[in-house]
């Protein structure tokens, strides 16, 4: 696999031992042992939904680290497929199979559990750029019914940005998507709460800029990115083209987002 160079290259550990799957995520991710003895949550490559899921994964994860929102470590790991012969049930040999090679890990938090909105109120400040992240990178998937936060040691955790940047999925609408206001924002778990929408945006603005998204972007391995859509550097460039466009219309879902708020409220 050959990578761009980055200013902070992630890290890449290998799986020694598969611990046990966690099924409520349609992925089958996993938490894996690796050789650096770290626990992981591993999101598959050979999954269903596909590498785009982990480029989504790493993406907006990385950004969300640049802009100071709390989310594991990031790094890849690597799958051995005979990892998978001492796995006795044969939906994880053949995903581990599937996955051979370079795959995405998040660090496993012990003792974290699930947020509740119904019990917790986060920081409206937090809530605030949590809510800003989340329309900037179309992530539908942080609702009620499914906050993908995590508390632990009494702070949120955000995780699993798989159903993000969903552009990806096709690229001939993307520049009309990319100005697009985000109407799903109004079901975001955190929007109560974020009553501090305005100063967020100048704040997640300026930490996000274009050479932020450049960084990010370069994460991305060359096989994760499908050979019929161009040159590897052309596709990262792409990314980062599209969330520059995203970036300059933000106006557009920050007004959605205080609409939103308004009609919750």
């Amino acid at each position: 696999m050959s990578m761009p160079e980055t200013r902070k290259p992630l890290r890449c550990v290998s799986a020694s031992r598969y611990i046990t799957p966690l099924r409520e995520g349609g992925s089958l991710p996993a938490i894996v042992e690796a050789d650096d003895l770290g626990l992981y949550v591993v999101k598959f490559r050979g999954a269903g939904q596909g590498p785009r899921a982990l480029v989504a994964e790493l993406v907006a994860g990385e950004l969300a680290r640049a802009a100071g929102l709390p989310i594991p470590e990031i790094v890849f790991i690597s799958v051995d497929p005979e990892f998978a012969r001492n796995e006795p049930d044969s939906e994880i040999q053949h995903l581990i199979r599937a996955s051979a090679g370079l795959n995405l890990a998040l660090d496993y938090l012990p003792g974290a559990a699930a947020f509740d909105p119904a019990v917790e109120t986060p920081d409206p400040w937090l809530a605030s750029r949590i809510v800003w992240f989340d329309a900037f990178v179309m992530n539908v998937d942080r609702t009620a019914r499914n906050t993908n936060l995590m508390v632990w040691h009494r702070q949120l955790r955000l995780i699993d940005h798989g159903a993000a940047l969903y552009f990806h999925h096709n690229w001939e609408s993307a520049d009309r998507v990319a100005a697009e206001p985000f109407a799903r924002i109004g079901e975001h778990v955190l929007l109560g709460c974020a009553s501090e929408l305005p100063a967020a945006d100048a704040e997640m603005s300026a930490r996000i800029d274009a050479a932020a998204i450049d960084a990010a972007v370069s994460h991305v391995p060359d096989s994760w990115l499908p050979a019929v859509e161009g040159t590897p550097d052309t596709q990262r460039a792409r990314y980062a083209r599209m969330l520059v466009r995203r970036l300059e219309h933000r106006a557009a879902f920050v007004q959605e987002a205080l609409r939103a708020r308004t009609r919750h409220l």
